[in-house]
Formats: structure tokens, C-alpha cells, sequence
């Protein structure tokens, strides 16, 4: 396969997903989203001014923040806010007796056929027409499909071979199964409990693209849920319901987020239910998350491959089982690509401090998910303003991300911060030197309130509810 030089920024194929449900896909948003992106350092291509490298993204100064923000509400959820659920952070690199066991190595596979014309690789169940190349329009070209391998392979220490080798995880949860013994254990717990992971992940796709939906390094969100069996449908809808009202908690708008059942003929091996928390994205409806009702297969395949017993004893009702296990799993990465193509907005207001109109670009999102929680303005630049300004910055920013910006005019910083979704800015006046007061700035009304310093952090902390 052919990699291709630049970075994939392009648009994407509306017909990569199935459309439907309460509202419409919006082609447009896709390259709206991708510039603001790198116009404001949320994204970048990885290794740019190399030309880039194929599916690959760098986080740039307020894209970082973005991801952890998401990866700290979700974590705040599922962990911080409950007591039946702990944490984990498990190797990247595993030996290949683990993917054995999981069923990795015989089932972790894509079916890929060759154009015998342009020599372009494709997915074959990803084809429109199997009979047509949709690269060079070549009919009856591709060659019999074969199944590849979507994991990386390395080698651990100096000499290469099958006695070295090594994977890089194409997923989370194997490492919360081989650990399951070790939580309950240590933490106390008993079923129904939880434990959860945020971490890399590595896949290697053969048609990664839609910007940093699919990439072949991405982070998840993972927590399996071990429950005694009689108990796993039960908690299956529990979850189900539990991480759809996550996503709207946080924001995003109920008509473009749908809860879709798994068919029977697409189910996994090891899931007797399985749905979709999808998002309406510019191409169509595609997935955020994932919640699966693994049964116990991931315990019994890891006890038989490893010859430990991961049963749980249940004193109480004097009965040894393996417990089963629901999973929600959530692409970080993905999901936070959704809150900004959610929150993304454009609207026409009167220029501030004129008469005009003017387009305003704004980034609706939840203050829980905001890059930045304030930003600090002084009027101008002049010295006079510059103390009470780094008061002002030095007393907030020990309790919330803080920007500070104190070039442009003030209309142009407040159009910025629109764009990089900073629920409030704080502009210090002159007025400011006589009353010890600031102006306040909400992003989605633009309405302004006096407040004492004295009394800011309150008037913020009781705003952002964060």
C-alpha cells in the first residue's frame, strides 16, 4: 500500500456512513472544523515540515487541553463520582500468549485486496462495488482478498525472532482481564465492580482518514464491568443508558446522538449484546463509544491460556463463578473531534463597539470540556494595567486554566476566545485602577458584569459549575 505523502486533511466521503435519524449530515463543517483546528492550535499534522505523514496528528497548545479535559470528565464519571469503579494503567507492550488468548492473533483481521491496475490496497468490505476500483474505475481488477493483521508487531531487545516478539496493544482491556485478580485483591471490591483505564491504543488500518476519527495511534476510554451472570443483562441496559446521558450531559445536542443496537450478524464472537453511541458526523452517523456484553469469555479464554484460576468466590451465597463482563469503550480522540464539531457555531452580530454586523465564529462547549476556562484581558497593553492584570491572572490561576492575551484590540481577543471556546473573558480597565472591579464577558450571550476582584473567582467557580 501506498502512503501518501501529505498530511489527510481532506474532505470526507459522505457516503462513509450511514446517514439518517433526526437531522442531516453537514459536509461543510468537516473543513470548518479542520481549519479552525490549525489555525488555532488545536491539531496539526504530525511531522509537518516533513510533509506530513499519513494519519498521524500532533495536539497542539489548546488541543492538548481539550483531550484532557475529555479525558478528566470521563474519568471524573466513571471513577471520581462512584464507588464500585477503580483505576488502571496497564503496559503498552504485551507478549503474544495475551493476543492468543483474547483471540487477537487469529481474529484481529481486515479483508484487503489489491488493484492489479493502480496497485491501490483496499478493505473489501468497505467497497461500494467489489467488482469496481473506486481509485483507477478499473472492473474485475482486485485480486482474491486476504486477511491482514491489524496489530503492531516489535521486538523486544536486541536480537529479532519469534522469541522476542511483541505487540503494541490494539486495545485497553486486555490488560484490565490479566488483571482482574491482582483489583480484586487489592481494592476490596466484589462484583458487581469496575475497573477502568484512558490510554494508547495502536491499530494498523489500512483506511485510516475523516482527520483524527481513525488514525492508527489513538486513545481510549475503557472500563470493564464485572457482574455476577444472572445480573449482566440488567447492567448491560444500566450502561447503555449511563454513558448516552454522558455525552448529553457534557453537551452535546440530543439530535445528533443516537443509541443503535447491534443486528445479530454483527455482533462480535464473545458479545451477546452490543450498541453504538453514535454522533451525527459531516459524513454520516459513526461511532463515539461502544457498550458490549462480553459474557465471561475474556476471563474463561485468559484462565484456560494461562492456567490461573479468575474465578470469584462469593461467600455469601457460597458459589464460585466467573463473573461476566460489561464494556463501555470510548475513543478519546474521536470523541473529542465530536464535542468540537457539536459545539461548533456561526452566527451574525453586531460588530462590538459598532454598528456593523459580522459573522461570529463560536465554540459552544461545556465548561467542563473548554480548553480554557477564562481568559484574562487587559484593556491595552500600557503599563499602568499590567499589575492589576497579573493580579488578576495570579489569583485565578491556581483554580482554573487561565489564557492571558494582551495584544490586538479587545473585539478581536474576544473573537479568539470565541473561537477557542473560553466560556468567559476578564477584561482589566482603566476603570479598574479606581474601583477594583473587572468586566466580565460570557461567550455564548456576550452580556457584561461588573464584579469586584474580590468577589471574581466566586462569580466564576458559581458560572462554570465545573
Amino acid at each position: 500500500m501506498s502512503e501518501a505523502p501529505a498530511p489527510e486533511m481532506s474532505a470526507p466521503d459522505p457516503a462513509a456512513a450511514e446517514s439518517g435519524g433526526a437531522g442531516a449530515p453537514d459536509p461543510a463543517l468537516f473543513d470548518k472544523v479542520v481549519n479552525l483546528c490549525k489555525r488555532r492550535g488545536f491539531v496539526f499534522p504530525s511531522a509537518e515540515i516533513y510533509g506530513g505523514f499519513r494519519s498521524t496528528y500532533d495536539y497542539g497548545p489548546v488541543g492538548v487541553l481539550l483531550l484532557r479535559n475529555v479525558k478528566d470528565a470521563w474519568w471524573r464519571s466513571m471513577v471520581q463520582l462512584r464507588h464500585d469503579v477503580v483505576g488502571l494503567d496497564a503496559a503498552i507492550l504485551s507478549p503474544p500468549a495475551v493476543w492468543e488468548a483474547s483471540g487477537h492473533l487469529k481474529n484481529f483481521t481486515d479483508p484487503l485486496v489489491d488493484c492489479r491496475v493502480c496497485r491501490e490496497r483496499f478493505r473489501l468490505d468497505k467497497l461500494d462495488d467489489p467488482e469496481v476500483c473506486p481509485n483507477c474505475g478499473a472492473k474485475q481488477s482486485f485480486t482474491e482478498a486476504r486477511q491482514f493483521n491489524l496489530m503492531f508487531k516489535t521486538f523486544a531487545g536486541p536480537v529479532e525472532g519469534a522469541g522476542a516478539d511483541v505487540y503494541l496493544r490494539p486495545e485497553t482491556a486486555q490488560g484490565m482481564f490479566t488483571n482482574f485478580k491482582n483489583v480484586l485483591e487489592t481494592s476490596r471490591k466484589r462484583p458487581p465492580f469496575g475497573i477502568a483505564q484512558v490510554g494508547k491504543s495502536f491499530r494498523n488500518e489500512i483506511t485510516p482518514g475523516n482527520f483524527v476519527f481513525r488514525t492508527r495511534e489513538f486513545e481510549q476510554m475503557e472500563m470493564e464491568y464485572f457482574v455476577p451472570p444472572a445480573e449482566s443483562a440488567r447492567w448491560y441496559e444500566y450502561w447503555c443508558a449511563e454513558r448516552m446521558n454522558w455525552y448529553l450531559d457534557h453537551g452535546m445536542p440530543s439530535d445528533k446522538l443516537r443509541l443503535r443496537a447491534h443486528d445479530t450478524d454483527e455482533l462480535s464472537h464473545y458479545s451477546s449484546a452490543t450498541s453504538d453511541v453514535e454522533f451525527l458526523f459531516p459524513w454520516g452517523w459513526d461511532e463515539l463509544e461502544g457498550i458490549a456484553n462480553r459474557g465471561d469469555y475474556d476471563l474463561r479464554q485468559h484462565q484456560q491460556h494461562s492456567g490461573e484460576r479468575l474465578e470469584y468466590f462469593d461467600q455469601a451465597a457460597g458459589e464460585r463463578y466467573l463473573p461476566h463482563v460489561i464494556e463501555p469503550a470510548a475513543g478519546a480522540t474521536r470523541t473529542a473531534m465530536a464535542f468540537l464539531m457539536a459545539a461548533y457555531d456561526e452566527e451574525e452580530v453586531a460588530r462590538e463597539g459598532q454598528g456593523k454586523g459580522e459573522v461570529r465564529t463560536v465554540l459552544r462547549l461545556h465548561p467542563r470540556i473548554a480548553p480554557y476556562k477564562v481568559a484574562v484581558l487587559p484593556l491595552s497593553k500600557k503599563p499602568e494595567l499590567q499589575a492589576p492584570a497579573t493580579e488578576v491572572l495570579g489569583l485565578l490561576q491556581p483554580h482554573l486554566m487561565c489564557d492571558y492575551d494582551e495584544t490586538q484590540a479587545i473585539g478581536r481577543r474576544y473573537r479568539r476566545q470565541d473561537e477557542l471556546g473560553t466560556p468567559f473573558c476578564v477584561t482589566v480597565d482603566f476603570d479598574t485602577l479606581d474601583d477594583r472591579a473587572v468586566t466580565v464577558r460570557d461567550r455564548d450571550s456576550m452580556a457584561q458584569d461588573r464584579v469586584p476582584i474580590d468577589a471574581l473567582l466566586d462569580h466564576l467557580r458559581a458560572r462554570l459549575d465545573t
